[in-house]
């Protein structure tokens, strides 16, 4: 009687062990890891009531199928940190009141700057003709001019060249057939993102450059364009980073209980909030609302000023009154910072892996450092260099609150 151990050789009727039978080792861990789940997970034998079964090992993150390479999501992280450039060149652009110093747009053309003192004299010719010069810097000279003149310069080039890092790259890497059809979908969307951009910028400008005879206030873009051109730049650079980290990071094996689907939604409000916050940091920068009331927490001796409903219909203080977008801007950074932190504590309660749990501390910690930047800037009357840390802070802080995002993430099924 042969052994379980053993089987019978068809033609010599002797007795061999089972293991001549079977392929050869590097076959069986194929096979063995195809029935498990697929090449991205460990497994190990236990024998459980007399047969060999085989489990994923607990706490190993599990890997994304390999349907798009490692390459694609580094050049989507690479493209949102150039869009995050420009939207920081930008903000400077902004608060060094430069952006109205170039009064046409072409594509090409503009790429070259003037270089002989004839080609200068006539570009400030140029914008000698319209309202920000007539109204705010008539006595600018020309060395004055050429600082501003370069500044939106900068910020026009760091945009083609944006466009460029999307364009080119997903044209190779269509050709050589490294994106899935859902990317594909997704990448003609960025790319279609990061022309609009370019085209809403310039119709921003134009909102700057068109004379009103009745108005003698500063003369600035449109906060409503400014707030949609910053918009776009935003959904730009998180939808970037979000498909460059889904690609990049491997989701985690969470238990998927209630307190982890509150936290997950928890996760995605903040998230939205902190958008919103940002956005409403245009409406602050197109009106010039920092300078409206310097003090905090208090606006002025008043928890509430009282012209914060001075316009009429009342619903254009919230997009058109310096006094209540600052308000607005206040509210909303509190309840941001207010989220961040119950966000934080409920999650203490949650056995999270070391990733997640270190984005969720540096999503605390760079919240509370917004709020003290926001403060400061307020504080000390809106200086150059501290604004612009503050309007970077704000990307930073939505950075963190999608890698908070993406570490939650569902498993596939």
């Amino acid at each position: 009687m042969l052994s379980p151990s053993s089987a019978v050789h068809r033609v010599t009727g002797r007795a061999r062990p089972v293991s001549a039978t079977l392929p050869p080792l590097p076959v069986r861990l194929v096979m063995l890891r195809a029935l498990c789940g697929g090449a991205g997970r460990f497994v190990r034998p236990c024998r459980q009531l007399g047969s060999l079964r085989y489990r994923p090992q607990r706490g190993l993150p599990l890997q994304h199928s390999p349907d798009v390479p490692p390459a694609v999501g580094r050049w989507l992280l690479a493209c949102s940190g150039a869009v995050a450039g420009a939207v920081v060149l930008g903000g400077v652009t902004r608060l060094t009141e430069s952006g109205l110093s170039m009064v046409d747009w072409h594509l090409v053309k503009e790429m070259k700057p003037p270089r002989t003192q004839q080609e200068w004299e006539a570009e400030f010719q140029k914008y000698q003709q319209f309202p920000e010069f007539k109204i705010l810097n008539r006595d600018m000279t020309l060395t004055e001019f050429k600082f501003i003149w370069y500044m939106e310069y900068s910020h026009r080039m760091w945009g083609r060249v944006v466009g460029l890092a999307y364009i080119l790259p997903a044209a190779y890497f269509w050709r050589k057939g490294w994106l899935s059809r859902p990317m594909k979908g997704r990448v003609l969307a960025l790319c279609g993102l990061v022309c609009f951009q370019g085209l809403l910028g310039w119709y921003m400008v134009k909102s700057g450059l068109e004379e009103k005879p009745d108005s003698y206030d500063i003369p600035r873009v449109s906060q409503y364009r400014l707030a949609a051109h910053l918009g776009s730049a935003l959904v730009l650079y998180s939808a970037s980073l979000w498909m460059g980290l889904s690609l990049l990071l491997p989701r985690h094996q969470l238990h998927e209980t209630r307190q982890l689907l509150q936290l997950r939604h928890f996760a995605h409000g903040a998230t939205a909030l902190i958008f919103l916050t940002a956005l409403s940091g245009a409406f602050v920068a197109g009106l010039d609302a920092g300078l409206v009331y310097n003090s905090f927490p208090k606006m002025g001796e008043r928890w509430i000023p009282d012209d914060l409903l001075a316009f009429s219909p009342t619903l254009r203080n919230i997009f058109e009154n310096p006094t209540t977008v600052q308000f607005d801007h206040r509210i909303l950074g509190t309840a941001s910072v207010t989220a961040v932190t119950a966000l934080y504590l409920f999650s203490r309660k949650i056995s999270l892996p070391h990733r997640t749990r270190m984005a969720v501390t540096s999503l605390l910690a760079v919240a509370w450092a917004q709020v003290a930047l926001g403060i400061s800037t307020l504080l000390l009357y809106v200086p150059t260099p501290l604004a612009a840390t503050h309007q970077s802070g704000s990307l930073a802080l939505l950075s963190v609150a999608l890698w908070l995002m993406s570490e939650l993430r569902r498993l596939p099924k």
